[in-house]
C-alpha cells in the first residue's frame, strides 16, 4: 500500500514509518519541521534501508497538499501533523485550534475529493476528561480539560460526522497515552526543539548534563508517590499498533475509536528512577507548581486494541528507558 504519513518526520511518526517500510508499505511523508528536523529522514533510510517520498509542507495548506494527492497514488493516511504540548495550549489556545484543526480539516476535504477513505487519525488520552473513572474504556463521554484535548475531542467528532455521512469512509481514532522510549537502534528517538515539554526527553537532558535538574510539577496529587501518574508505552509498540490499525481499517468501514496503551501507570518518579538504572547514576530533581490543565493520574483499558487490531503493548518501562538513554548516548557522542 501507498501510506501518507503527515508529520511523518515528528517522534511517534518517524517510528512508524519505519514499521511501515519495513512491512513492505511504500510511505509518503508531508511534514514543516515545525517540531521535527530533516535529519530523521536520514535515520529512517538507514534502519529500513529504503528511502520514503518526502514533501515539506503545511498539512493546512490545500494547494501543496492536493499537489501530493495528484502527484502519488494514496491508499491511506495516517495523521499525527498538530501541536502536541498541554501546557503550551494553555498559553497559545489559538495556535493549537488553528494549526490542529485546520491540518485534519484540509486533509479530510483532499481525501474525499481524491477519493482515499482510509484514516487512521492520531488522538490522545486527554480527550477522556477527569470525570471519568479509571482505567478510561472507548465508550466512556469525553471531556478534555485544554485546549489541546479540546483539539482532539473536536477532530473526533469531525471526523465522526464525515464517516456517517459516507459509509465508503473507514477512520480509526488512535486515543494513545504517553509514548516514551526511542528505537533500539539508537537512531530515531524524542528530540523536540527547545526545551522538552514531555518528561522522558526532560530526564534524558538532565542525565546528559544538558539541564540541571528534572522540574516534577506537583507531589500532592492523589496518587501513590503524591506525583502524576500516566499509563507510558514504548514508541515502538504505539508505531506497531498504527500499522495494525491501518491493516484492519483496510478491511473494515465506519469509525472506531480505540486506546493504545499498556493499561497500568507510572508515576513521575518511578519513570525517574528506572531512567537512573538505565544510566547507572542518580539524577536531580526539584518539585514544582502543578502545570494548568494536568490532571492527577489516568491509565488505559487496552482490551479493545487487542480484540479488534490483535495488537497488545510488549515491552516494559525498563526498556523504554533503556533505548531512550542509547538514543541519547548516540545523540550527544557520550
Amino acid at each position: 500500500m501507498n501510506i501518507l504519513v503527515t508529520g511523518g518526520a515528528g517522534y511517534i511518526g518517524s517510528h512508524t514509518c519505519v514499521e511501515l517500510l519495513q512491512a513492505g508499505h511504500k510511505v509518503i511523508i508531508a511534514d514543516n519541521f515545525s517540531n521535527s528536523k530533516s535529519q530523521v529522514l536520514q535515520a529512517i533510510e538507514a534502519i529500513t534501508g529504503k528511502k520514503p517520498v518526502f514533501y515539506q509542507i503545511d498539512v493546512a495548506d490545500y494547494k501543496a497538499l492536493k499537489q501530493l494527492f495528484c502527484e502519488n497514488d494514496i491508499d491511506g493516511a495516517i495523521h499525527f501533523a498538530g501541536y502536541k504540548a498541554v501546557g503550551e495550549s494553555v498559553q497559545k489556545p489559538l495556535s493549537y485550534y488553528q494549526n490542529n484543526f485546520c491540518t485534519a480539516l484540509t486533509l479530510a476535504q483532499v481525501m474525499q475529493e481524491e477519493g482515499v477513505f482510509r484514516l487512521v487519525f492520531s488522538s490522545s488520552a486527554t480527550v477522556y476528561g477527569i470525570d471519568n473513572p479509571i482505567p478510561y474504556k472507548e465508550e466512556y463521554p469525553t471531556g478534555a480539560v485544554n485546549p489541546y484535548g479540546r483539539t482532539k475531542v473536536m477532530i473526533e467528532q469531525m471526523l465522526t460526522d464525515l464517516a456517517a455521512s459516507d459509509r465508503r469512509w473507514s477512520i480509526a481514532l488512535l486515543r494513545y497515552f504517553n509514548p516514551i522510549g526511542a528505537h533500539p537502534s539508537g537512531l530515531l528517538g524524542e528530540d523536540p526543539n527547545g526545551i522538552p515539554n514531555n518528561l522522558l526527553p526532560y530526564i534524558a537532558k538532565v542525565a546528559a548534563g544538558q539541564l540541571p535538574h528534572l522540574n516534577v510539577f506537583g507531589d500532592d496529587y492523589d496518587t501513590r508517590d503524591g506525583t502524576g501518574v500516566r499509563d507510558y508505552l514504548h514508541v515502538v509498540d504505539l508505531a506497531e499498533g498504527h500499522l495494525a490499525a491501518m491493516d484492519y481499517m483496510m478491511e473494515h468501514n465506519g469509525v472506531e475509536a480505540v486506546n493504545l496503551g499498556t493499561g497500568q501507570g507510572s508515576s513521575v518518579i518511578e519513570v525517574l528512577h528506572a531512567f537512573e538504572q538505565a544510566c547507572g547514576k542518580q539524577l536531580p530533581y526539584q518539585i514544582a507548581p502543578r502545570r494548568p490543565g494536568d490532571i492527577g493520574e489516568y491509565y488505559a483499558h487496552p482490551g479493545k486494541a487487542e480484540r479488534l487490531f490483535g495488537w497488545k503493548a510488549k515491552r516494559s518501562l525498563q526498556q523504554m528507558c533503556a533505548d531512550s538513554w542509547r538514543y541519547t548516548c548516540r545523540q550527544n557522542n557520550l
